[in-house]
């Protein structure tokens, strides 16, 4: 299959998105530190926020594809960037931690939420049949990439023209998204007389029907689903491991390896930068990871991912300090590698264990679980610092969920190593 189709064009939209939208969510990191020396206030009270964010951005995730399903990607992808452009314009003239918490956690938490990879597996699965694994790599990059490489230049804004000034640049970059989304994007292939990429002229794949309907009965999809998935065994290993890679990632790197390296007296944009690398790897890691899962048993690739990760996260309270040596280089590295390898496997595995009709909504609880994971990690690696002044207990305990993560991912049923045919273009 030579001749271009749409699609990519709808990737490469949605990748962007994906992308700045992580870079929103994650820009608190740096933010701390910030809010700490103009406010006073402690890292366990900007960890509430940041808390209140990553729950709200995974629980939305599954009511968002619902209502993506009924009332069309671009609407909610919009009006979700719209709502990031409002959260975080108006921290600029906060006073209180619990306006943070309205503003970043409630309002960018529900904007983020619906604008993250549960949006990018919806697109995957509607544009895709081939190559549907790599895109699903390639979407899962731009939300782990994003969060990470901006950050060296919000940093470096922070510094320069202060933390306001940064704020209302990601309010202004939200506002430009929406019309790219308006115009670039259609609900599904059939909206603009197409077939998804790889599909077979002759049997053409079903799409859903009833897609049009009321928010009420978006949400009463939505927990429709988790009610009937909540039964079986496959659906708790897949959320109990992405829990801990929501802990082991946004929780505790996103949210405290800034301020935990200026504990140690690294400065801040040196710090995001490391973070940066871990970017820049992850783009790698994750894209090959898409790539190993359209080929390699899923179930066997989770468990290296998380191996990996703990033995990254034992290592790193030996050698984290206020300089870059080789050693947390080669840790950042293997970070960037292994950042988010999890989610082609893991939103592969939701649709073989449930089917392609409910692949998208599965995962999308299974990405809540994601992010409760990482509120949690916010909330207890914040309040381990403020108790025992540093960031020691928060390593190992990530560290040991991680390889817990390992080896319950072999715990999933055997029949869903079997990979699914792909055919070269």
């Amino acid at each position: 299959m030579t001749r271009w189709h749409r699609a990519w064009l709808v990737a490469a939209v949605t990748f962007l998105v994906l992308l700045t939208s992580a870079a929103f969510r994650s820009s608190v990191g740096v933010l701390v530190v910030p809010f700490e020396n103009e406010f006073g206030w402690s890292r366990s009270a900007t960890s509430i926020a940041v808390a209140v964010n990553l729950v709200l951005y995974g629980v939305t995730a599954p009511f968002a594809t619902a209502l993506m399903e009924r009332f069309g990607v671009k609407n909610i992808a919009a009006g979700a960037l719209a709502l990031i452009a409002i959260g975080t314009g108006l921290t600029t003239v906060m006073t209180d931690p619990w306006h943070l918490v309205i503003l970043w956690g409630v309002i960018v938490g529900l904007g983020v939420g619906a604008t993250a990879l549960v949006f990018g597996s919806l697109v995957v699965n509607r544009w895709f049949v081939e190559r549907r694994g790599l895109m699903l790599g390639v979407m899962g990059a731009a939300w782990a990439t994003g969060q990470l490489v901006f950050l060296p230049l919000i940093a470096n804004t922070i510094d320069a023209a202060g933390w306001r000034t940064a704020s209302w640049g990601i309010a202004i970059a939200a506002l430009v998204l929406v019309p790219i989304i308006w115009f670039v994007i259609a609900d599904r292939p059939s909206d603009v007389g197409l077939l998804p990429y790889g599909a077979d002229p002759h049997d053409p794949p079903e799409e859903e029907t009833n897609t049009k309907g009321s928010a009420a009965k978006a949400a009463g999809s939505a927990i429709t689903t988790l009610v009937e998935i909540a039964r079986h065994r496959t659906f708790w290993i897949l959320a109990g491991t992405f829990f801990i890679c929501g802990w082991t990632t946004n929780g505790i790197i996103s949210t405290h390896f800034i301020p935990a390296a200026h504990d140690e007296g690294m400065h801040a944009t040196t710090a995001a930068g490391l973070l940066a690398v871990v970017g820049i790897f992850d783009l790698i890691g994750t894209i090959g990871s898409g790539w190993l899962t359209d080929r390699f048993d899923p179930r066997k690739l989770l468990a290296i991912y998380y191996g990996v990760r703990g033995i990254a996260l034992l290592a790193m309270p030996a050698i984290i300090g206020p300089a870059v040596e080789p050693p947390i280089l080669v840790i950042m590295v293997l970070f960037g590698l292994d950042w988010v390898a999890t989610v082609p496997p893991t939103a592969i595995l939701c649709t073989r264990a449930f089917g392609p009709e409910k692949g998208a909504v599965v995962f999308g609880w299974v990405f809540a679980s994601h992010m409760i994971g990482a509120a949690a990690a916010a909330l207890l690696s914040g309040a381990i610092r403020d108790i025992t002044g540093d960031y020691l207990i928060a390593w190992l305990l990530a560290g040991v969920l991680a390889i817990g993560a390992s080896v319950a991912a072999m715990a999933l049923p055997h029949r869903l190593r079997r990979a699914e045919p792909t055919r070269a273009t």
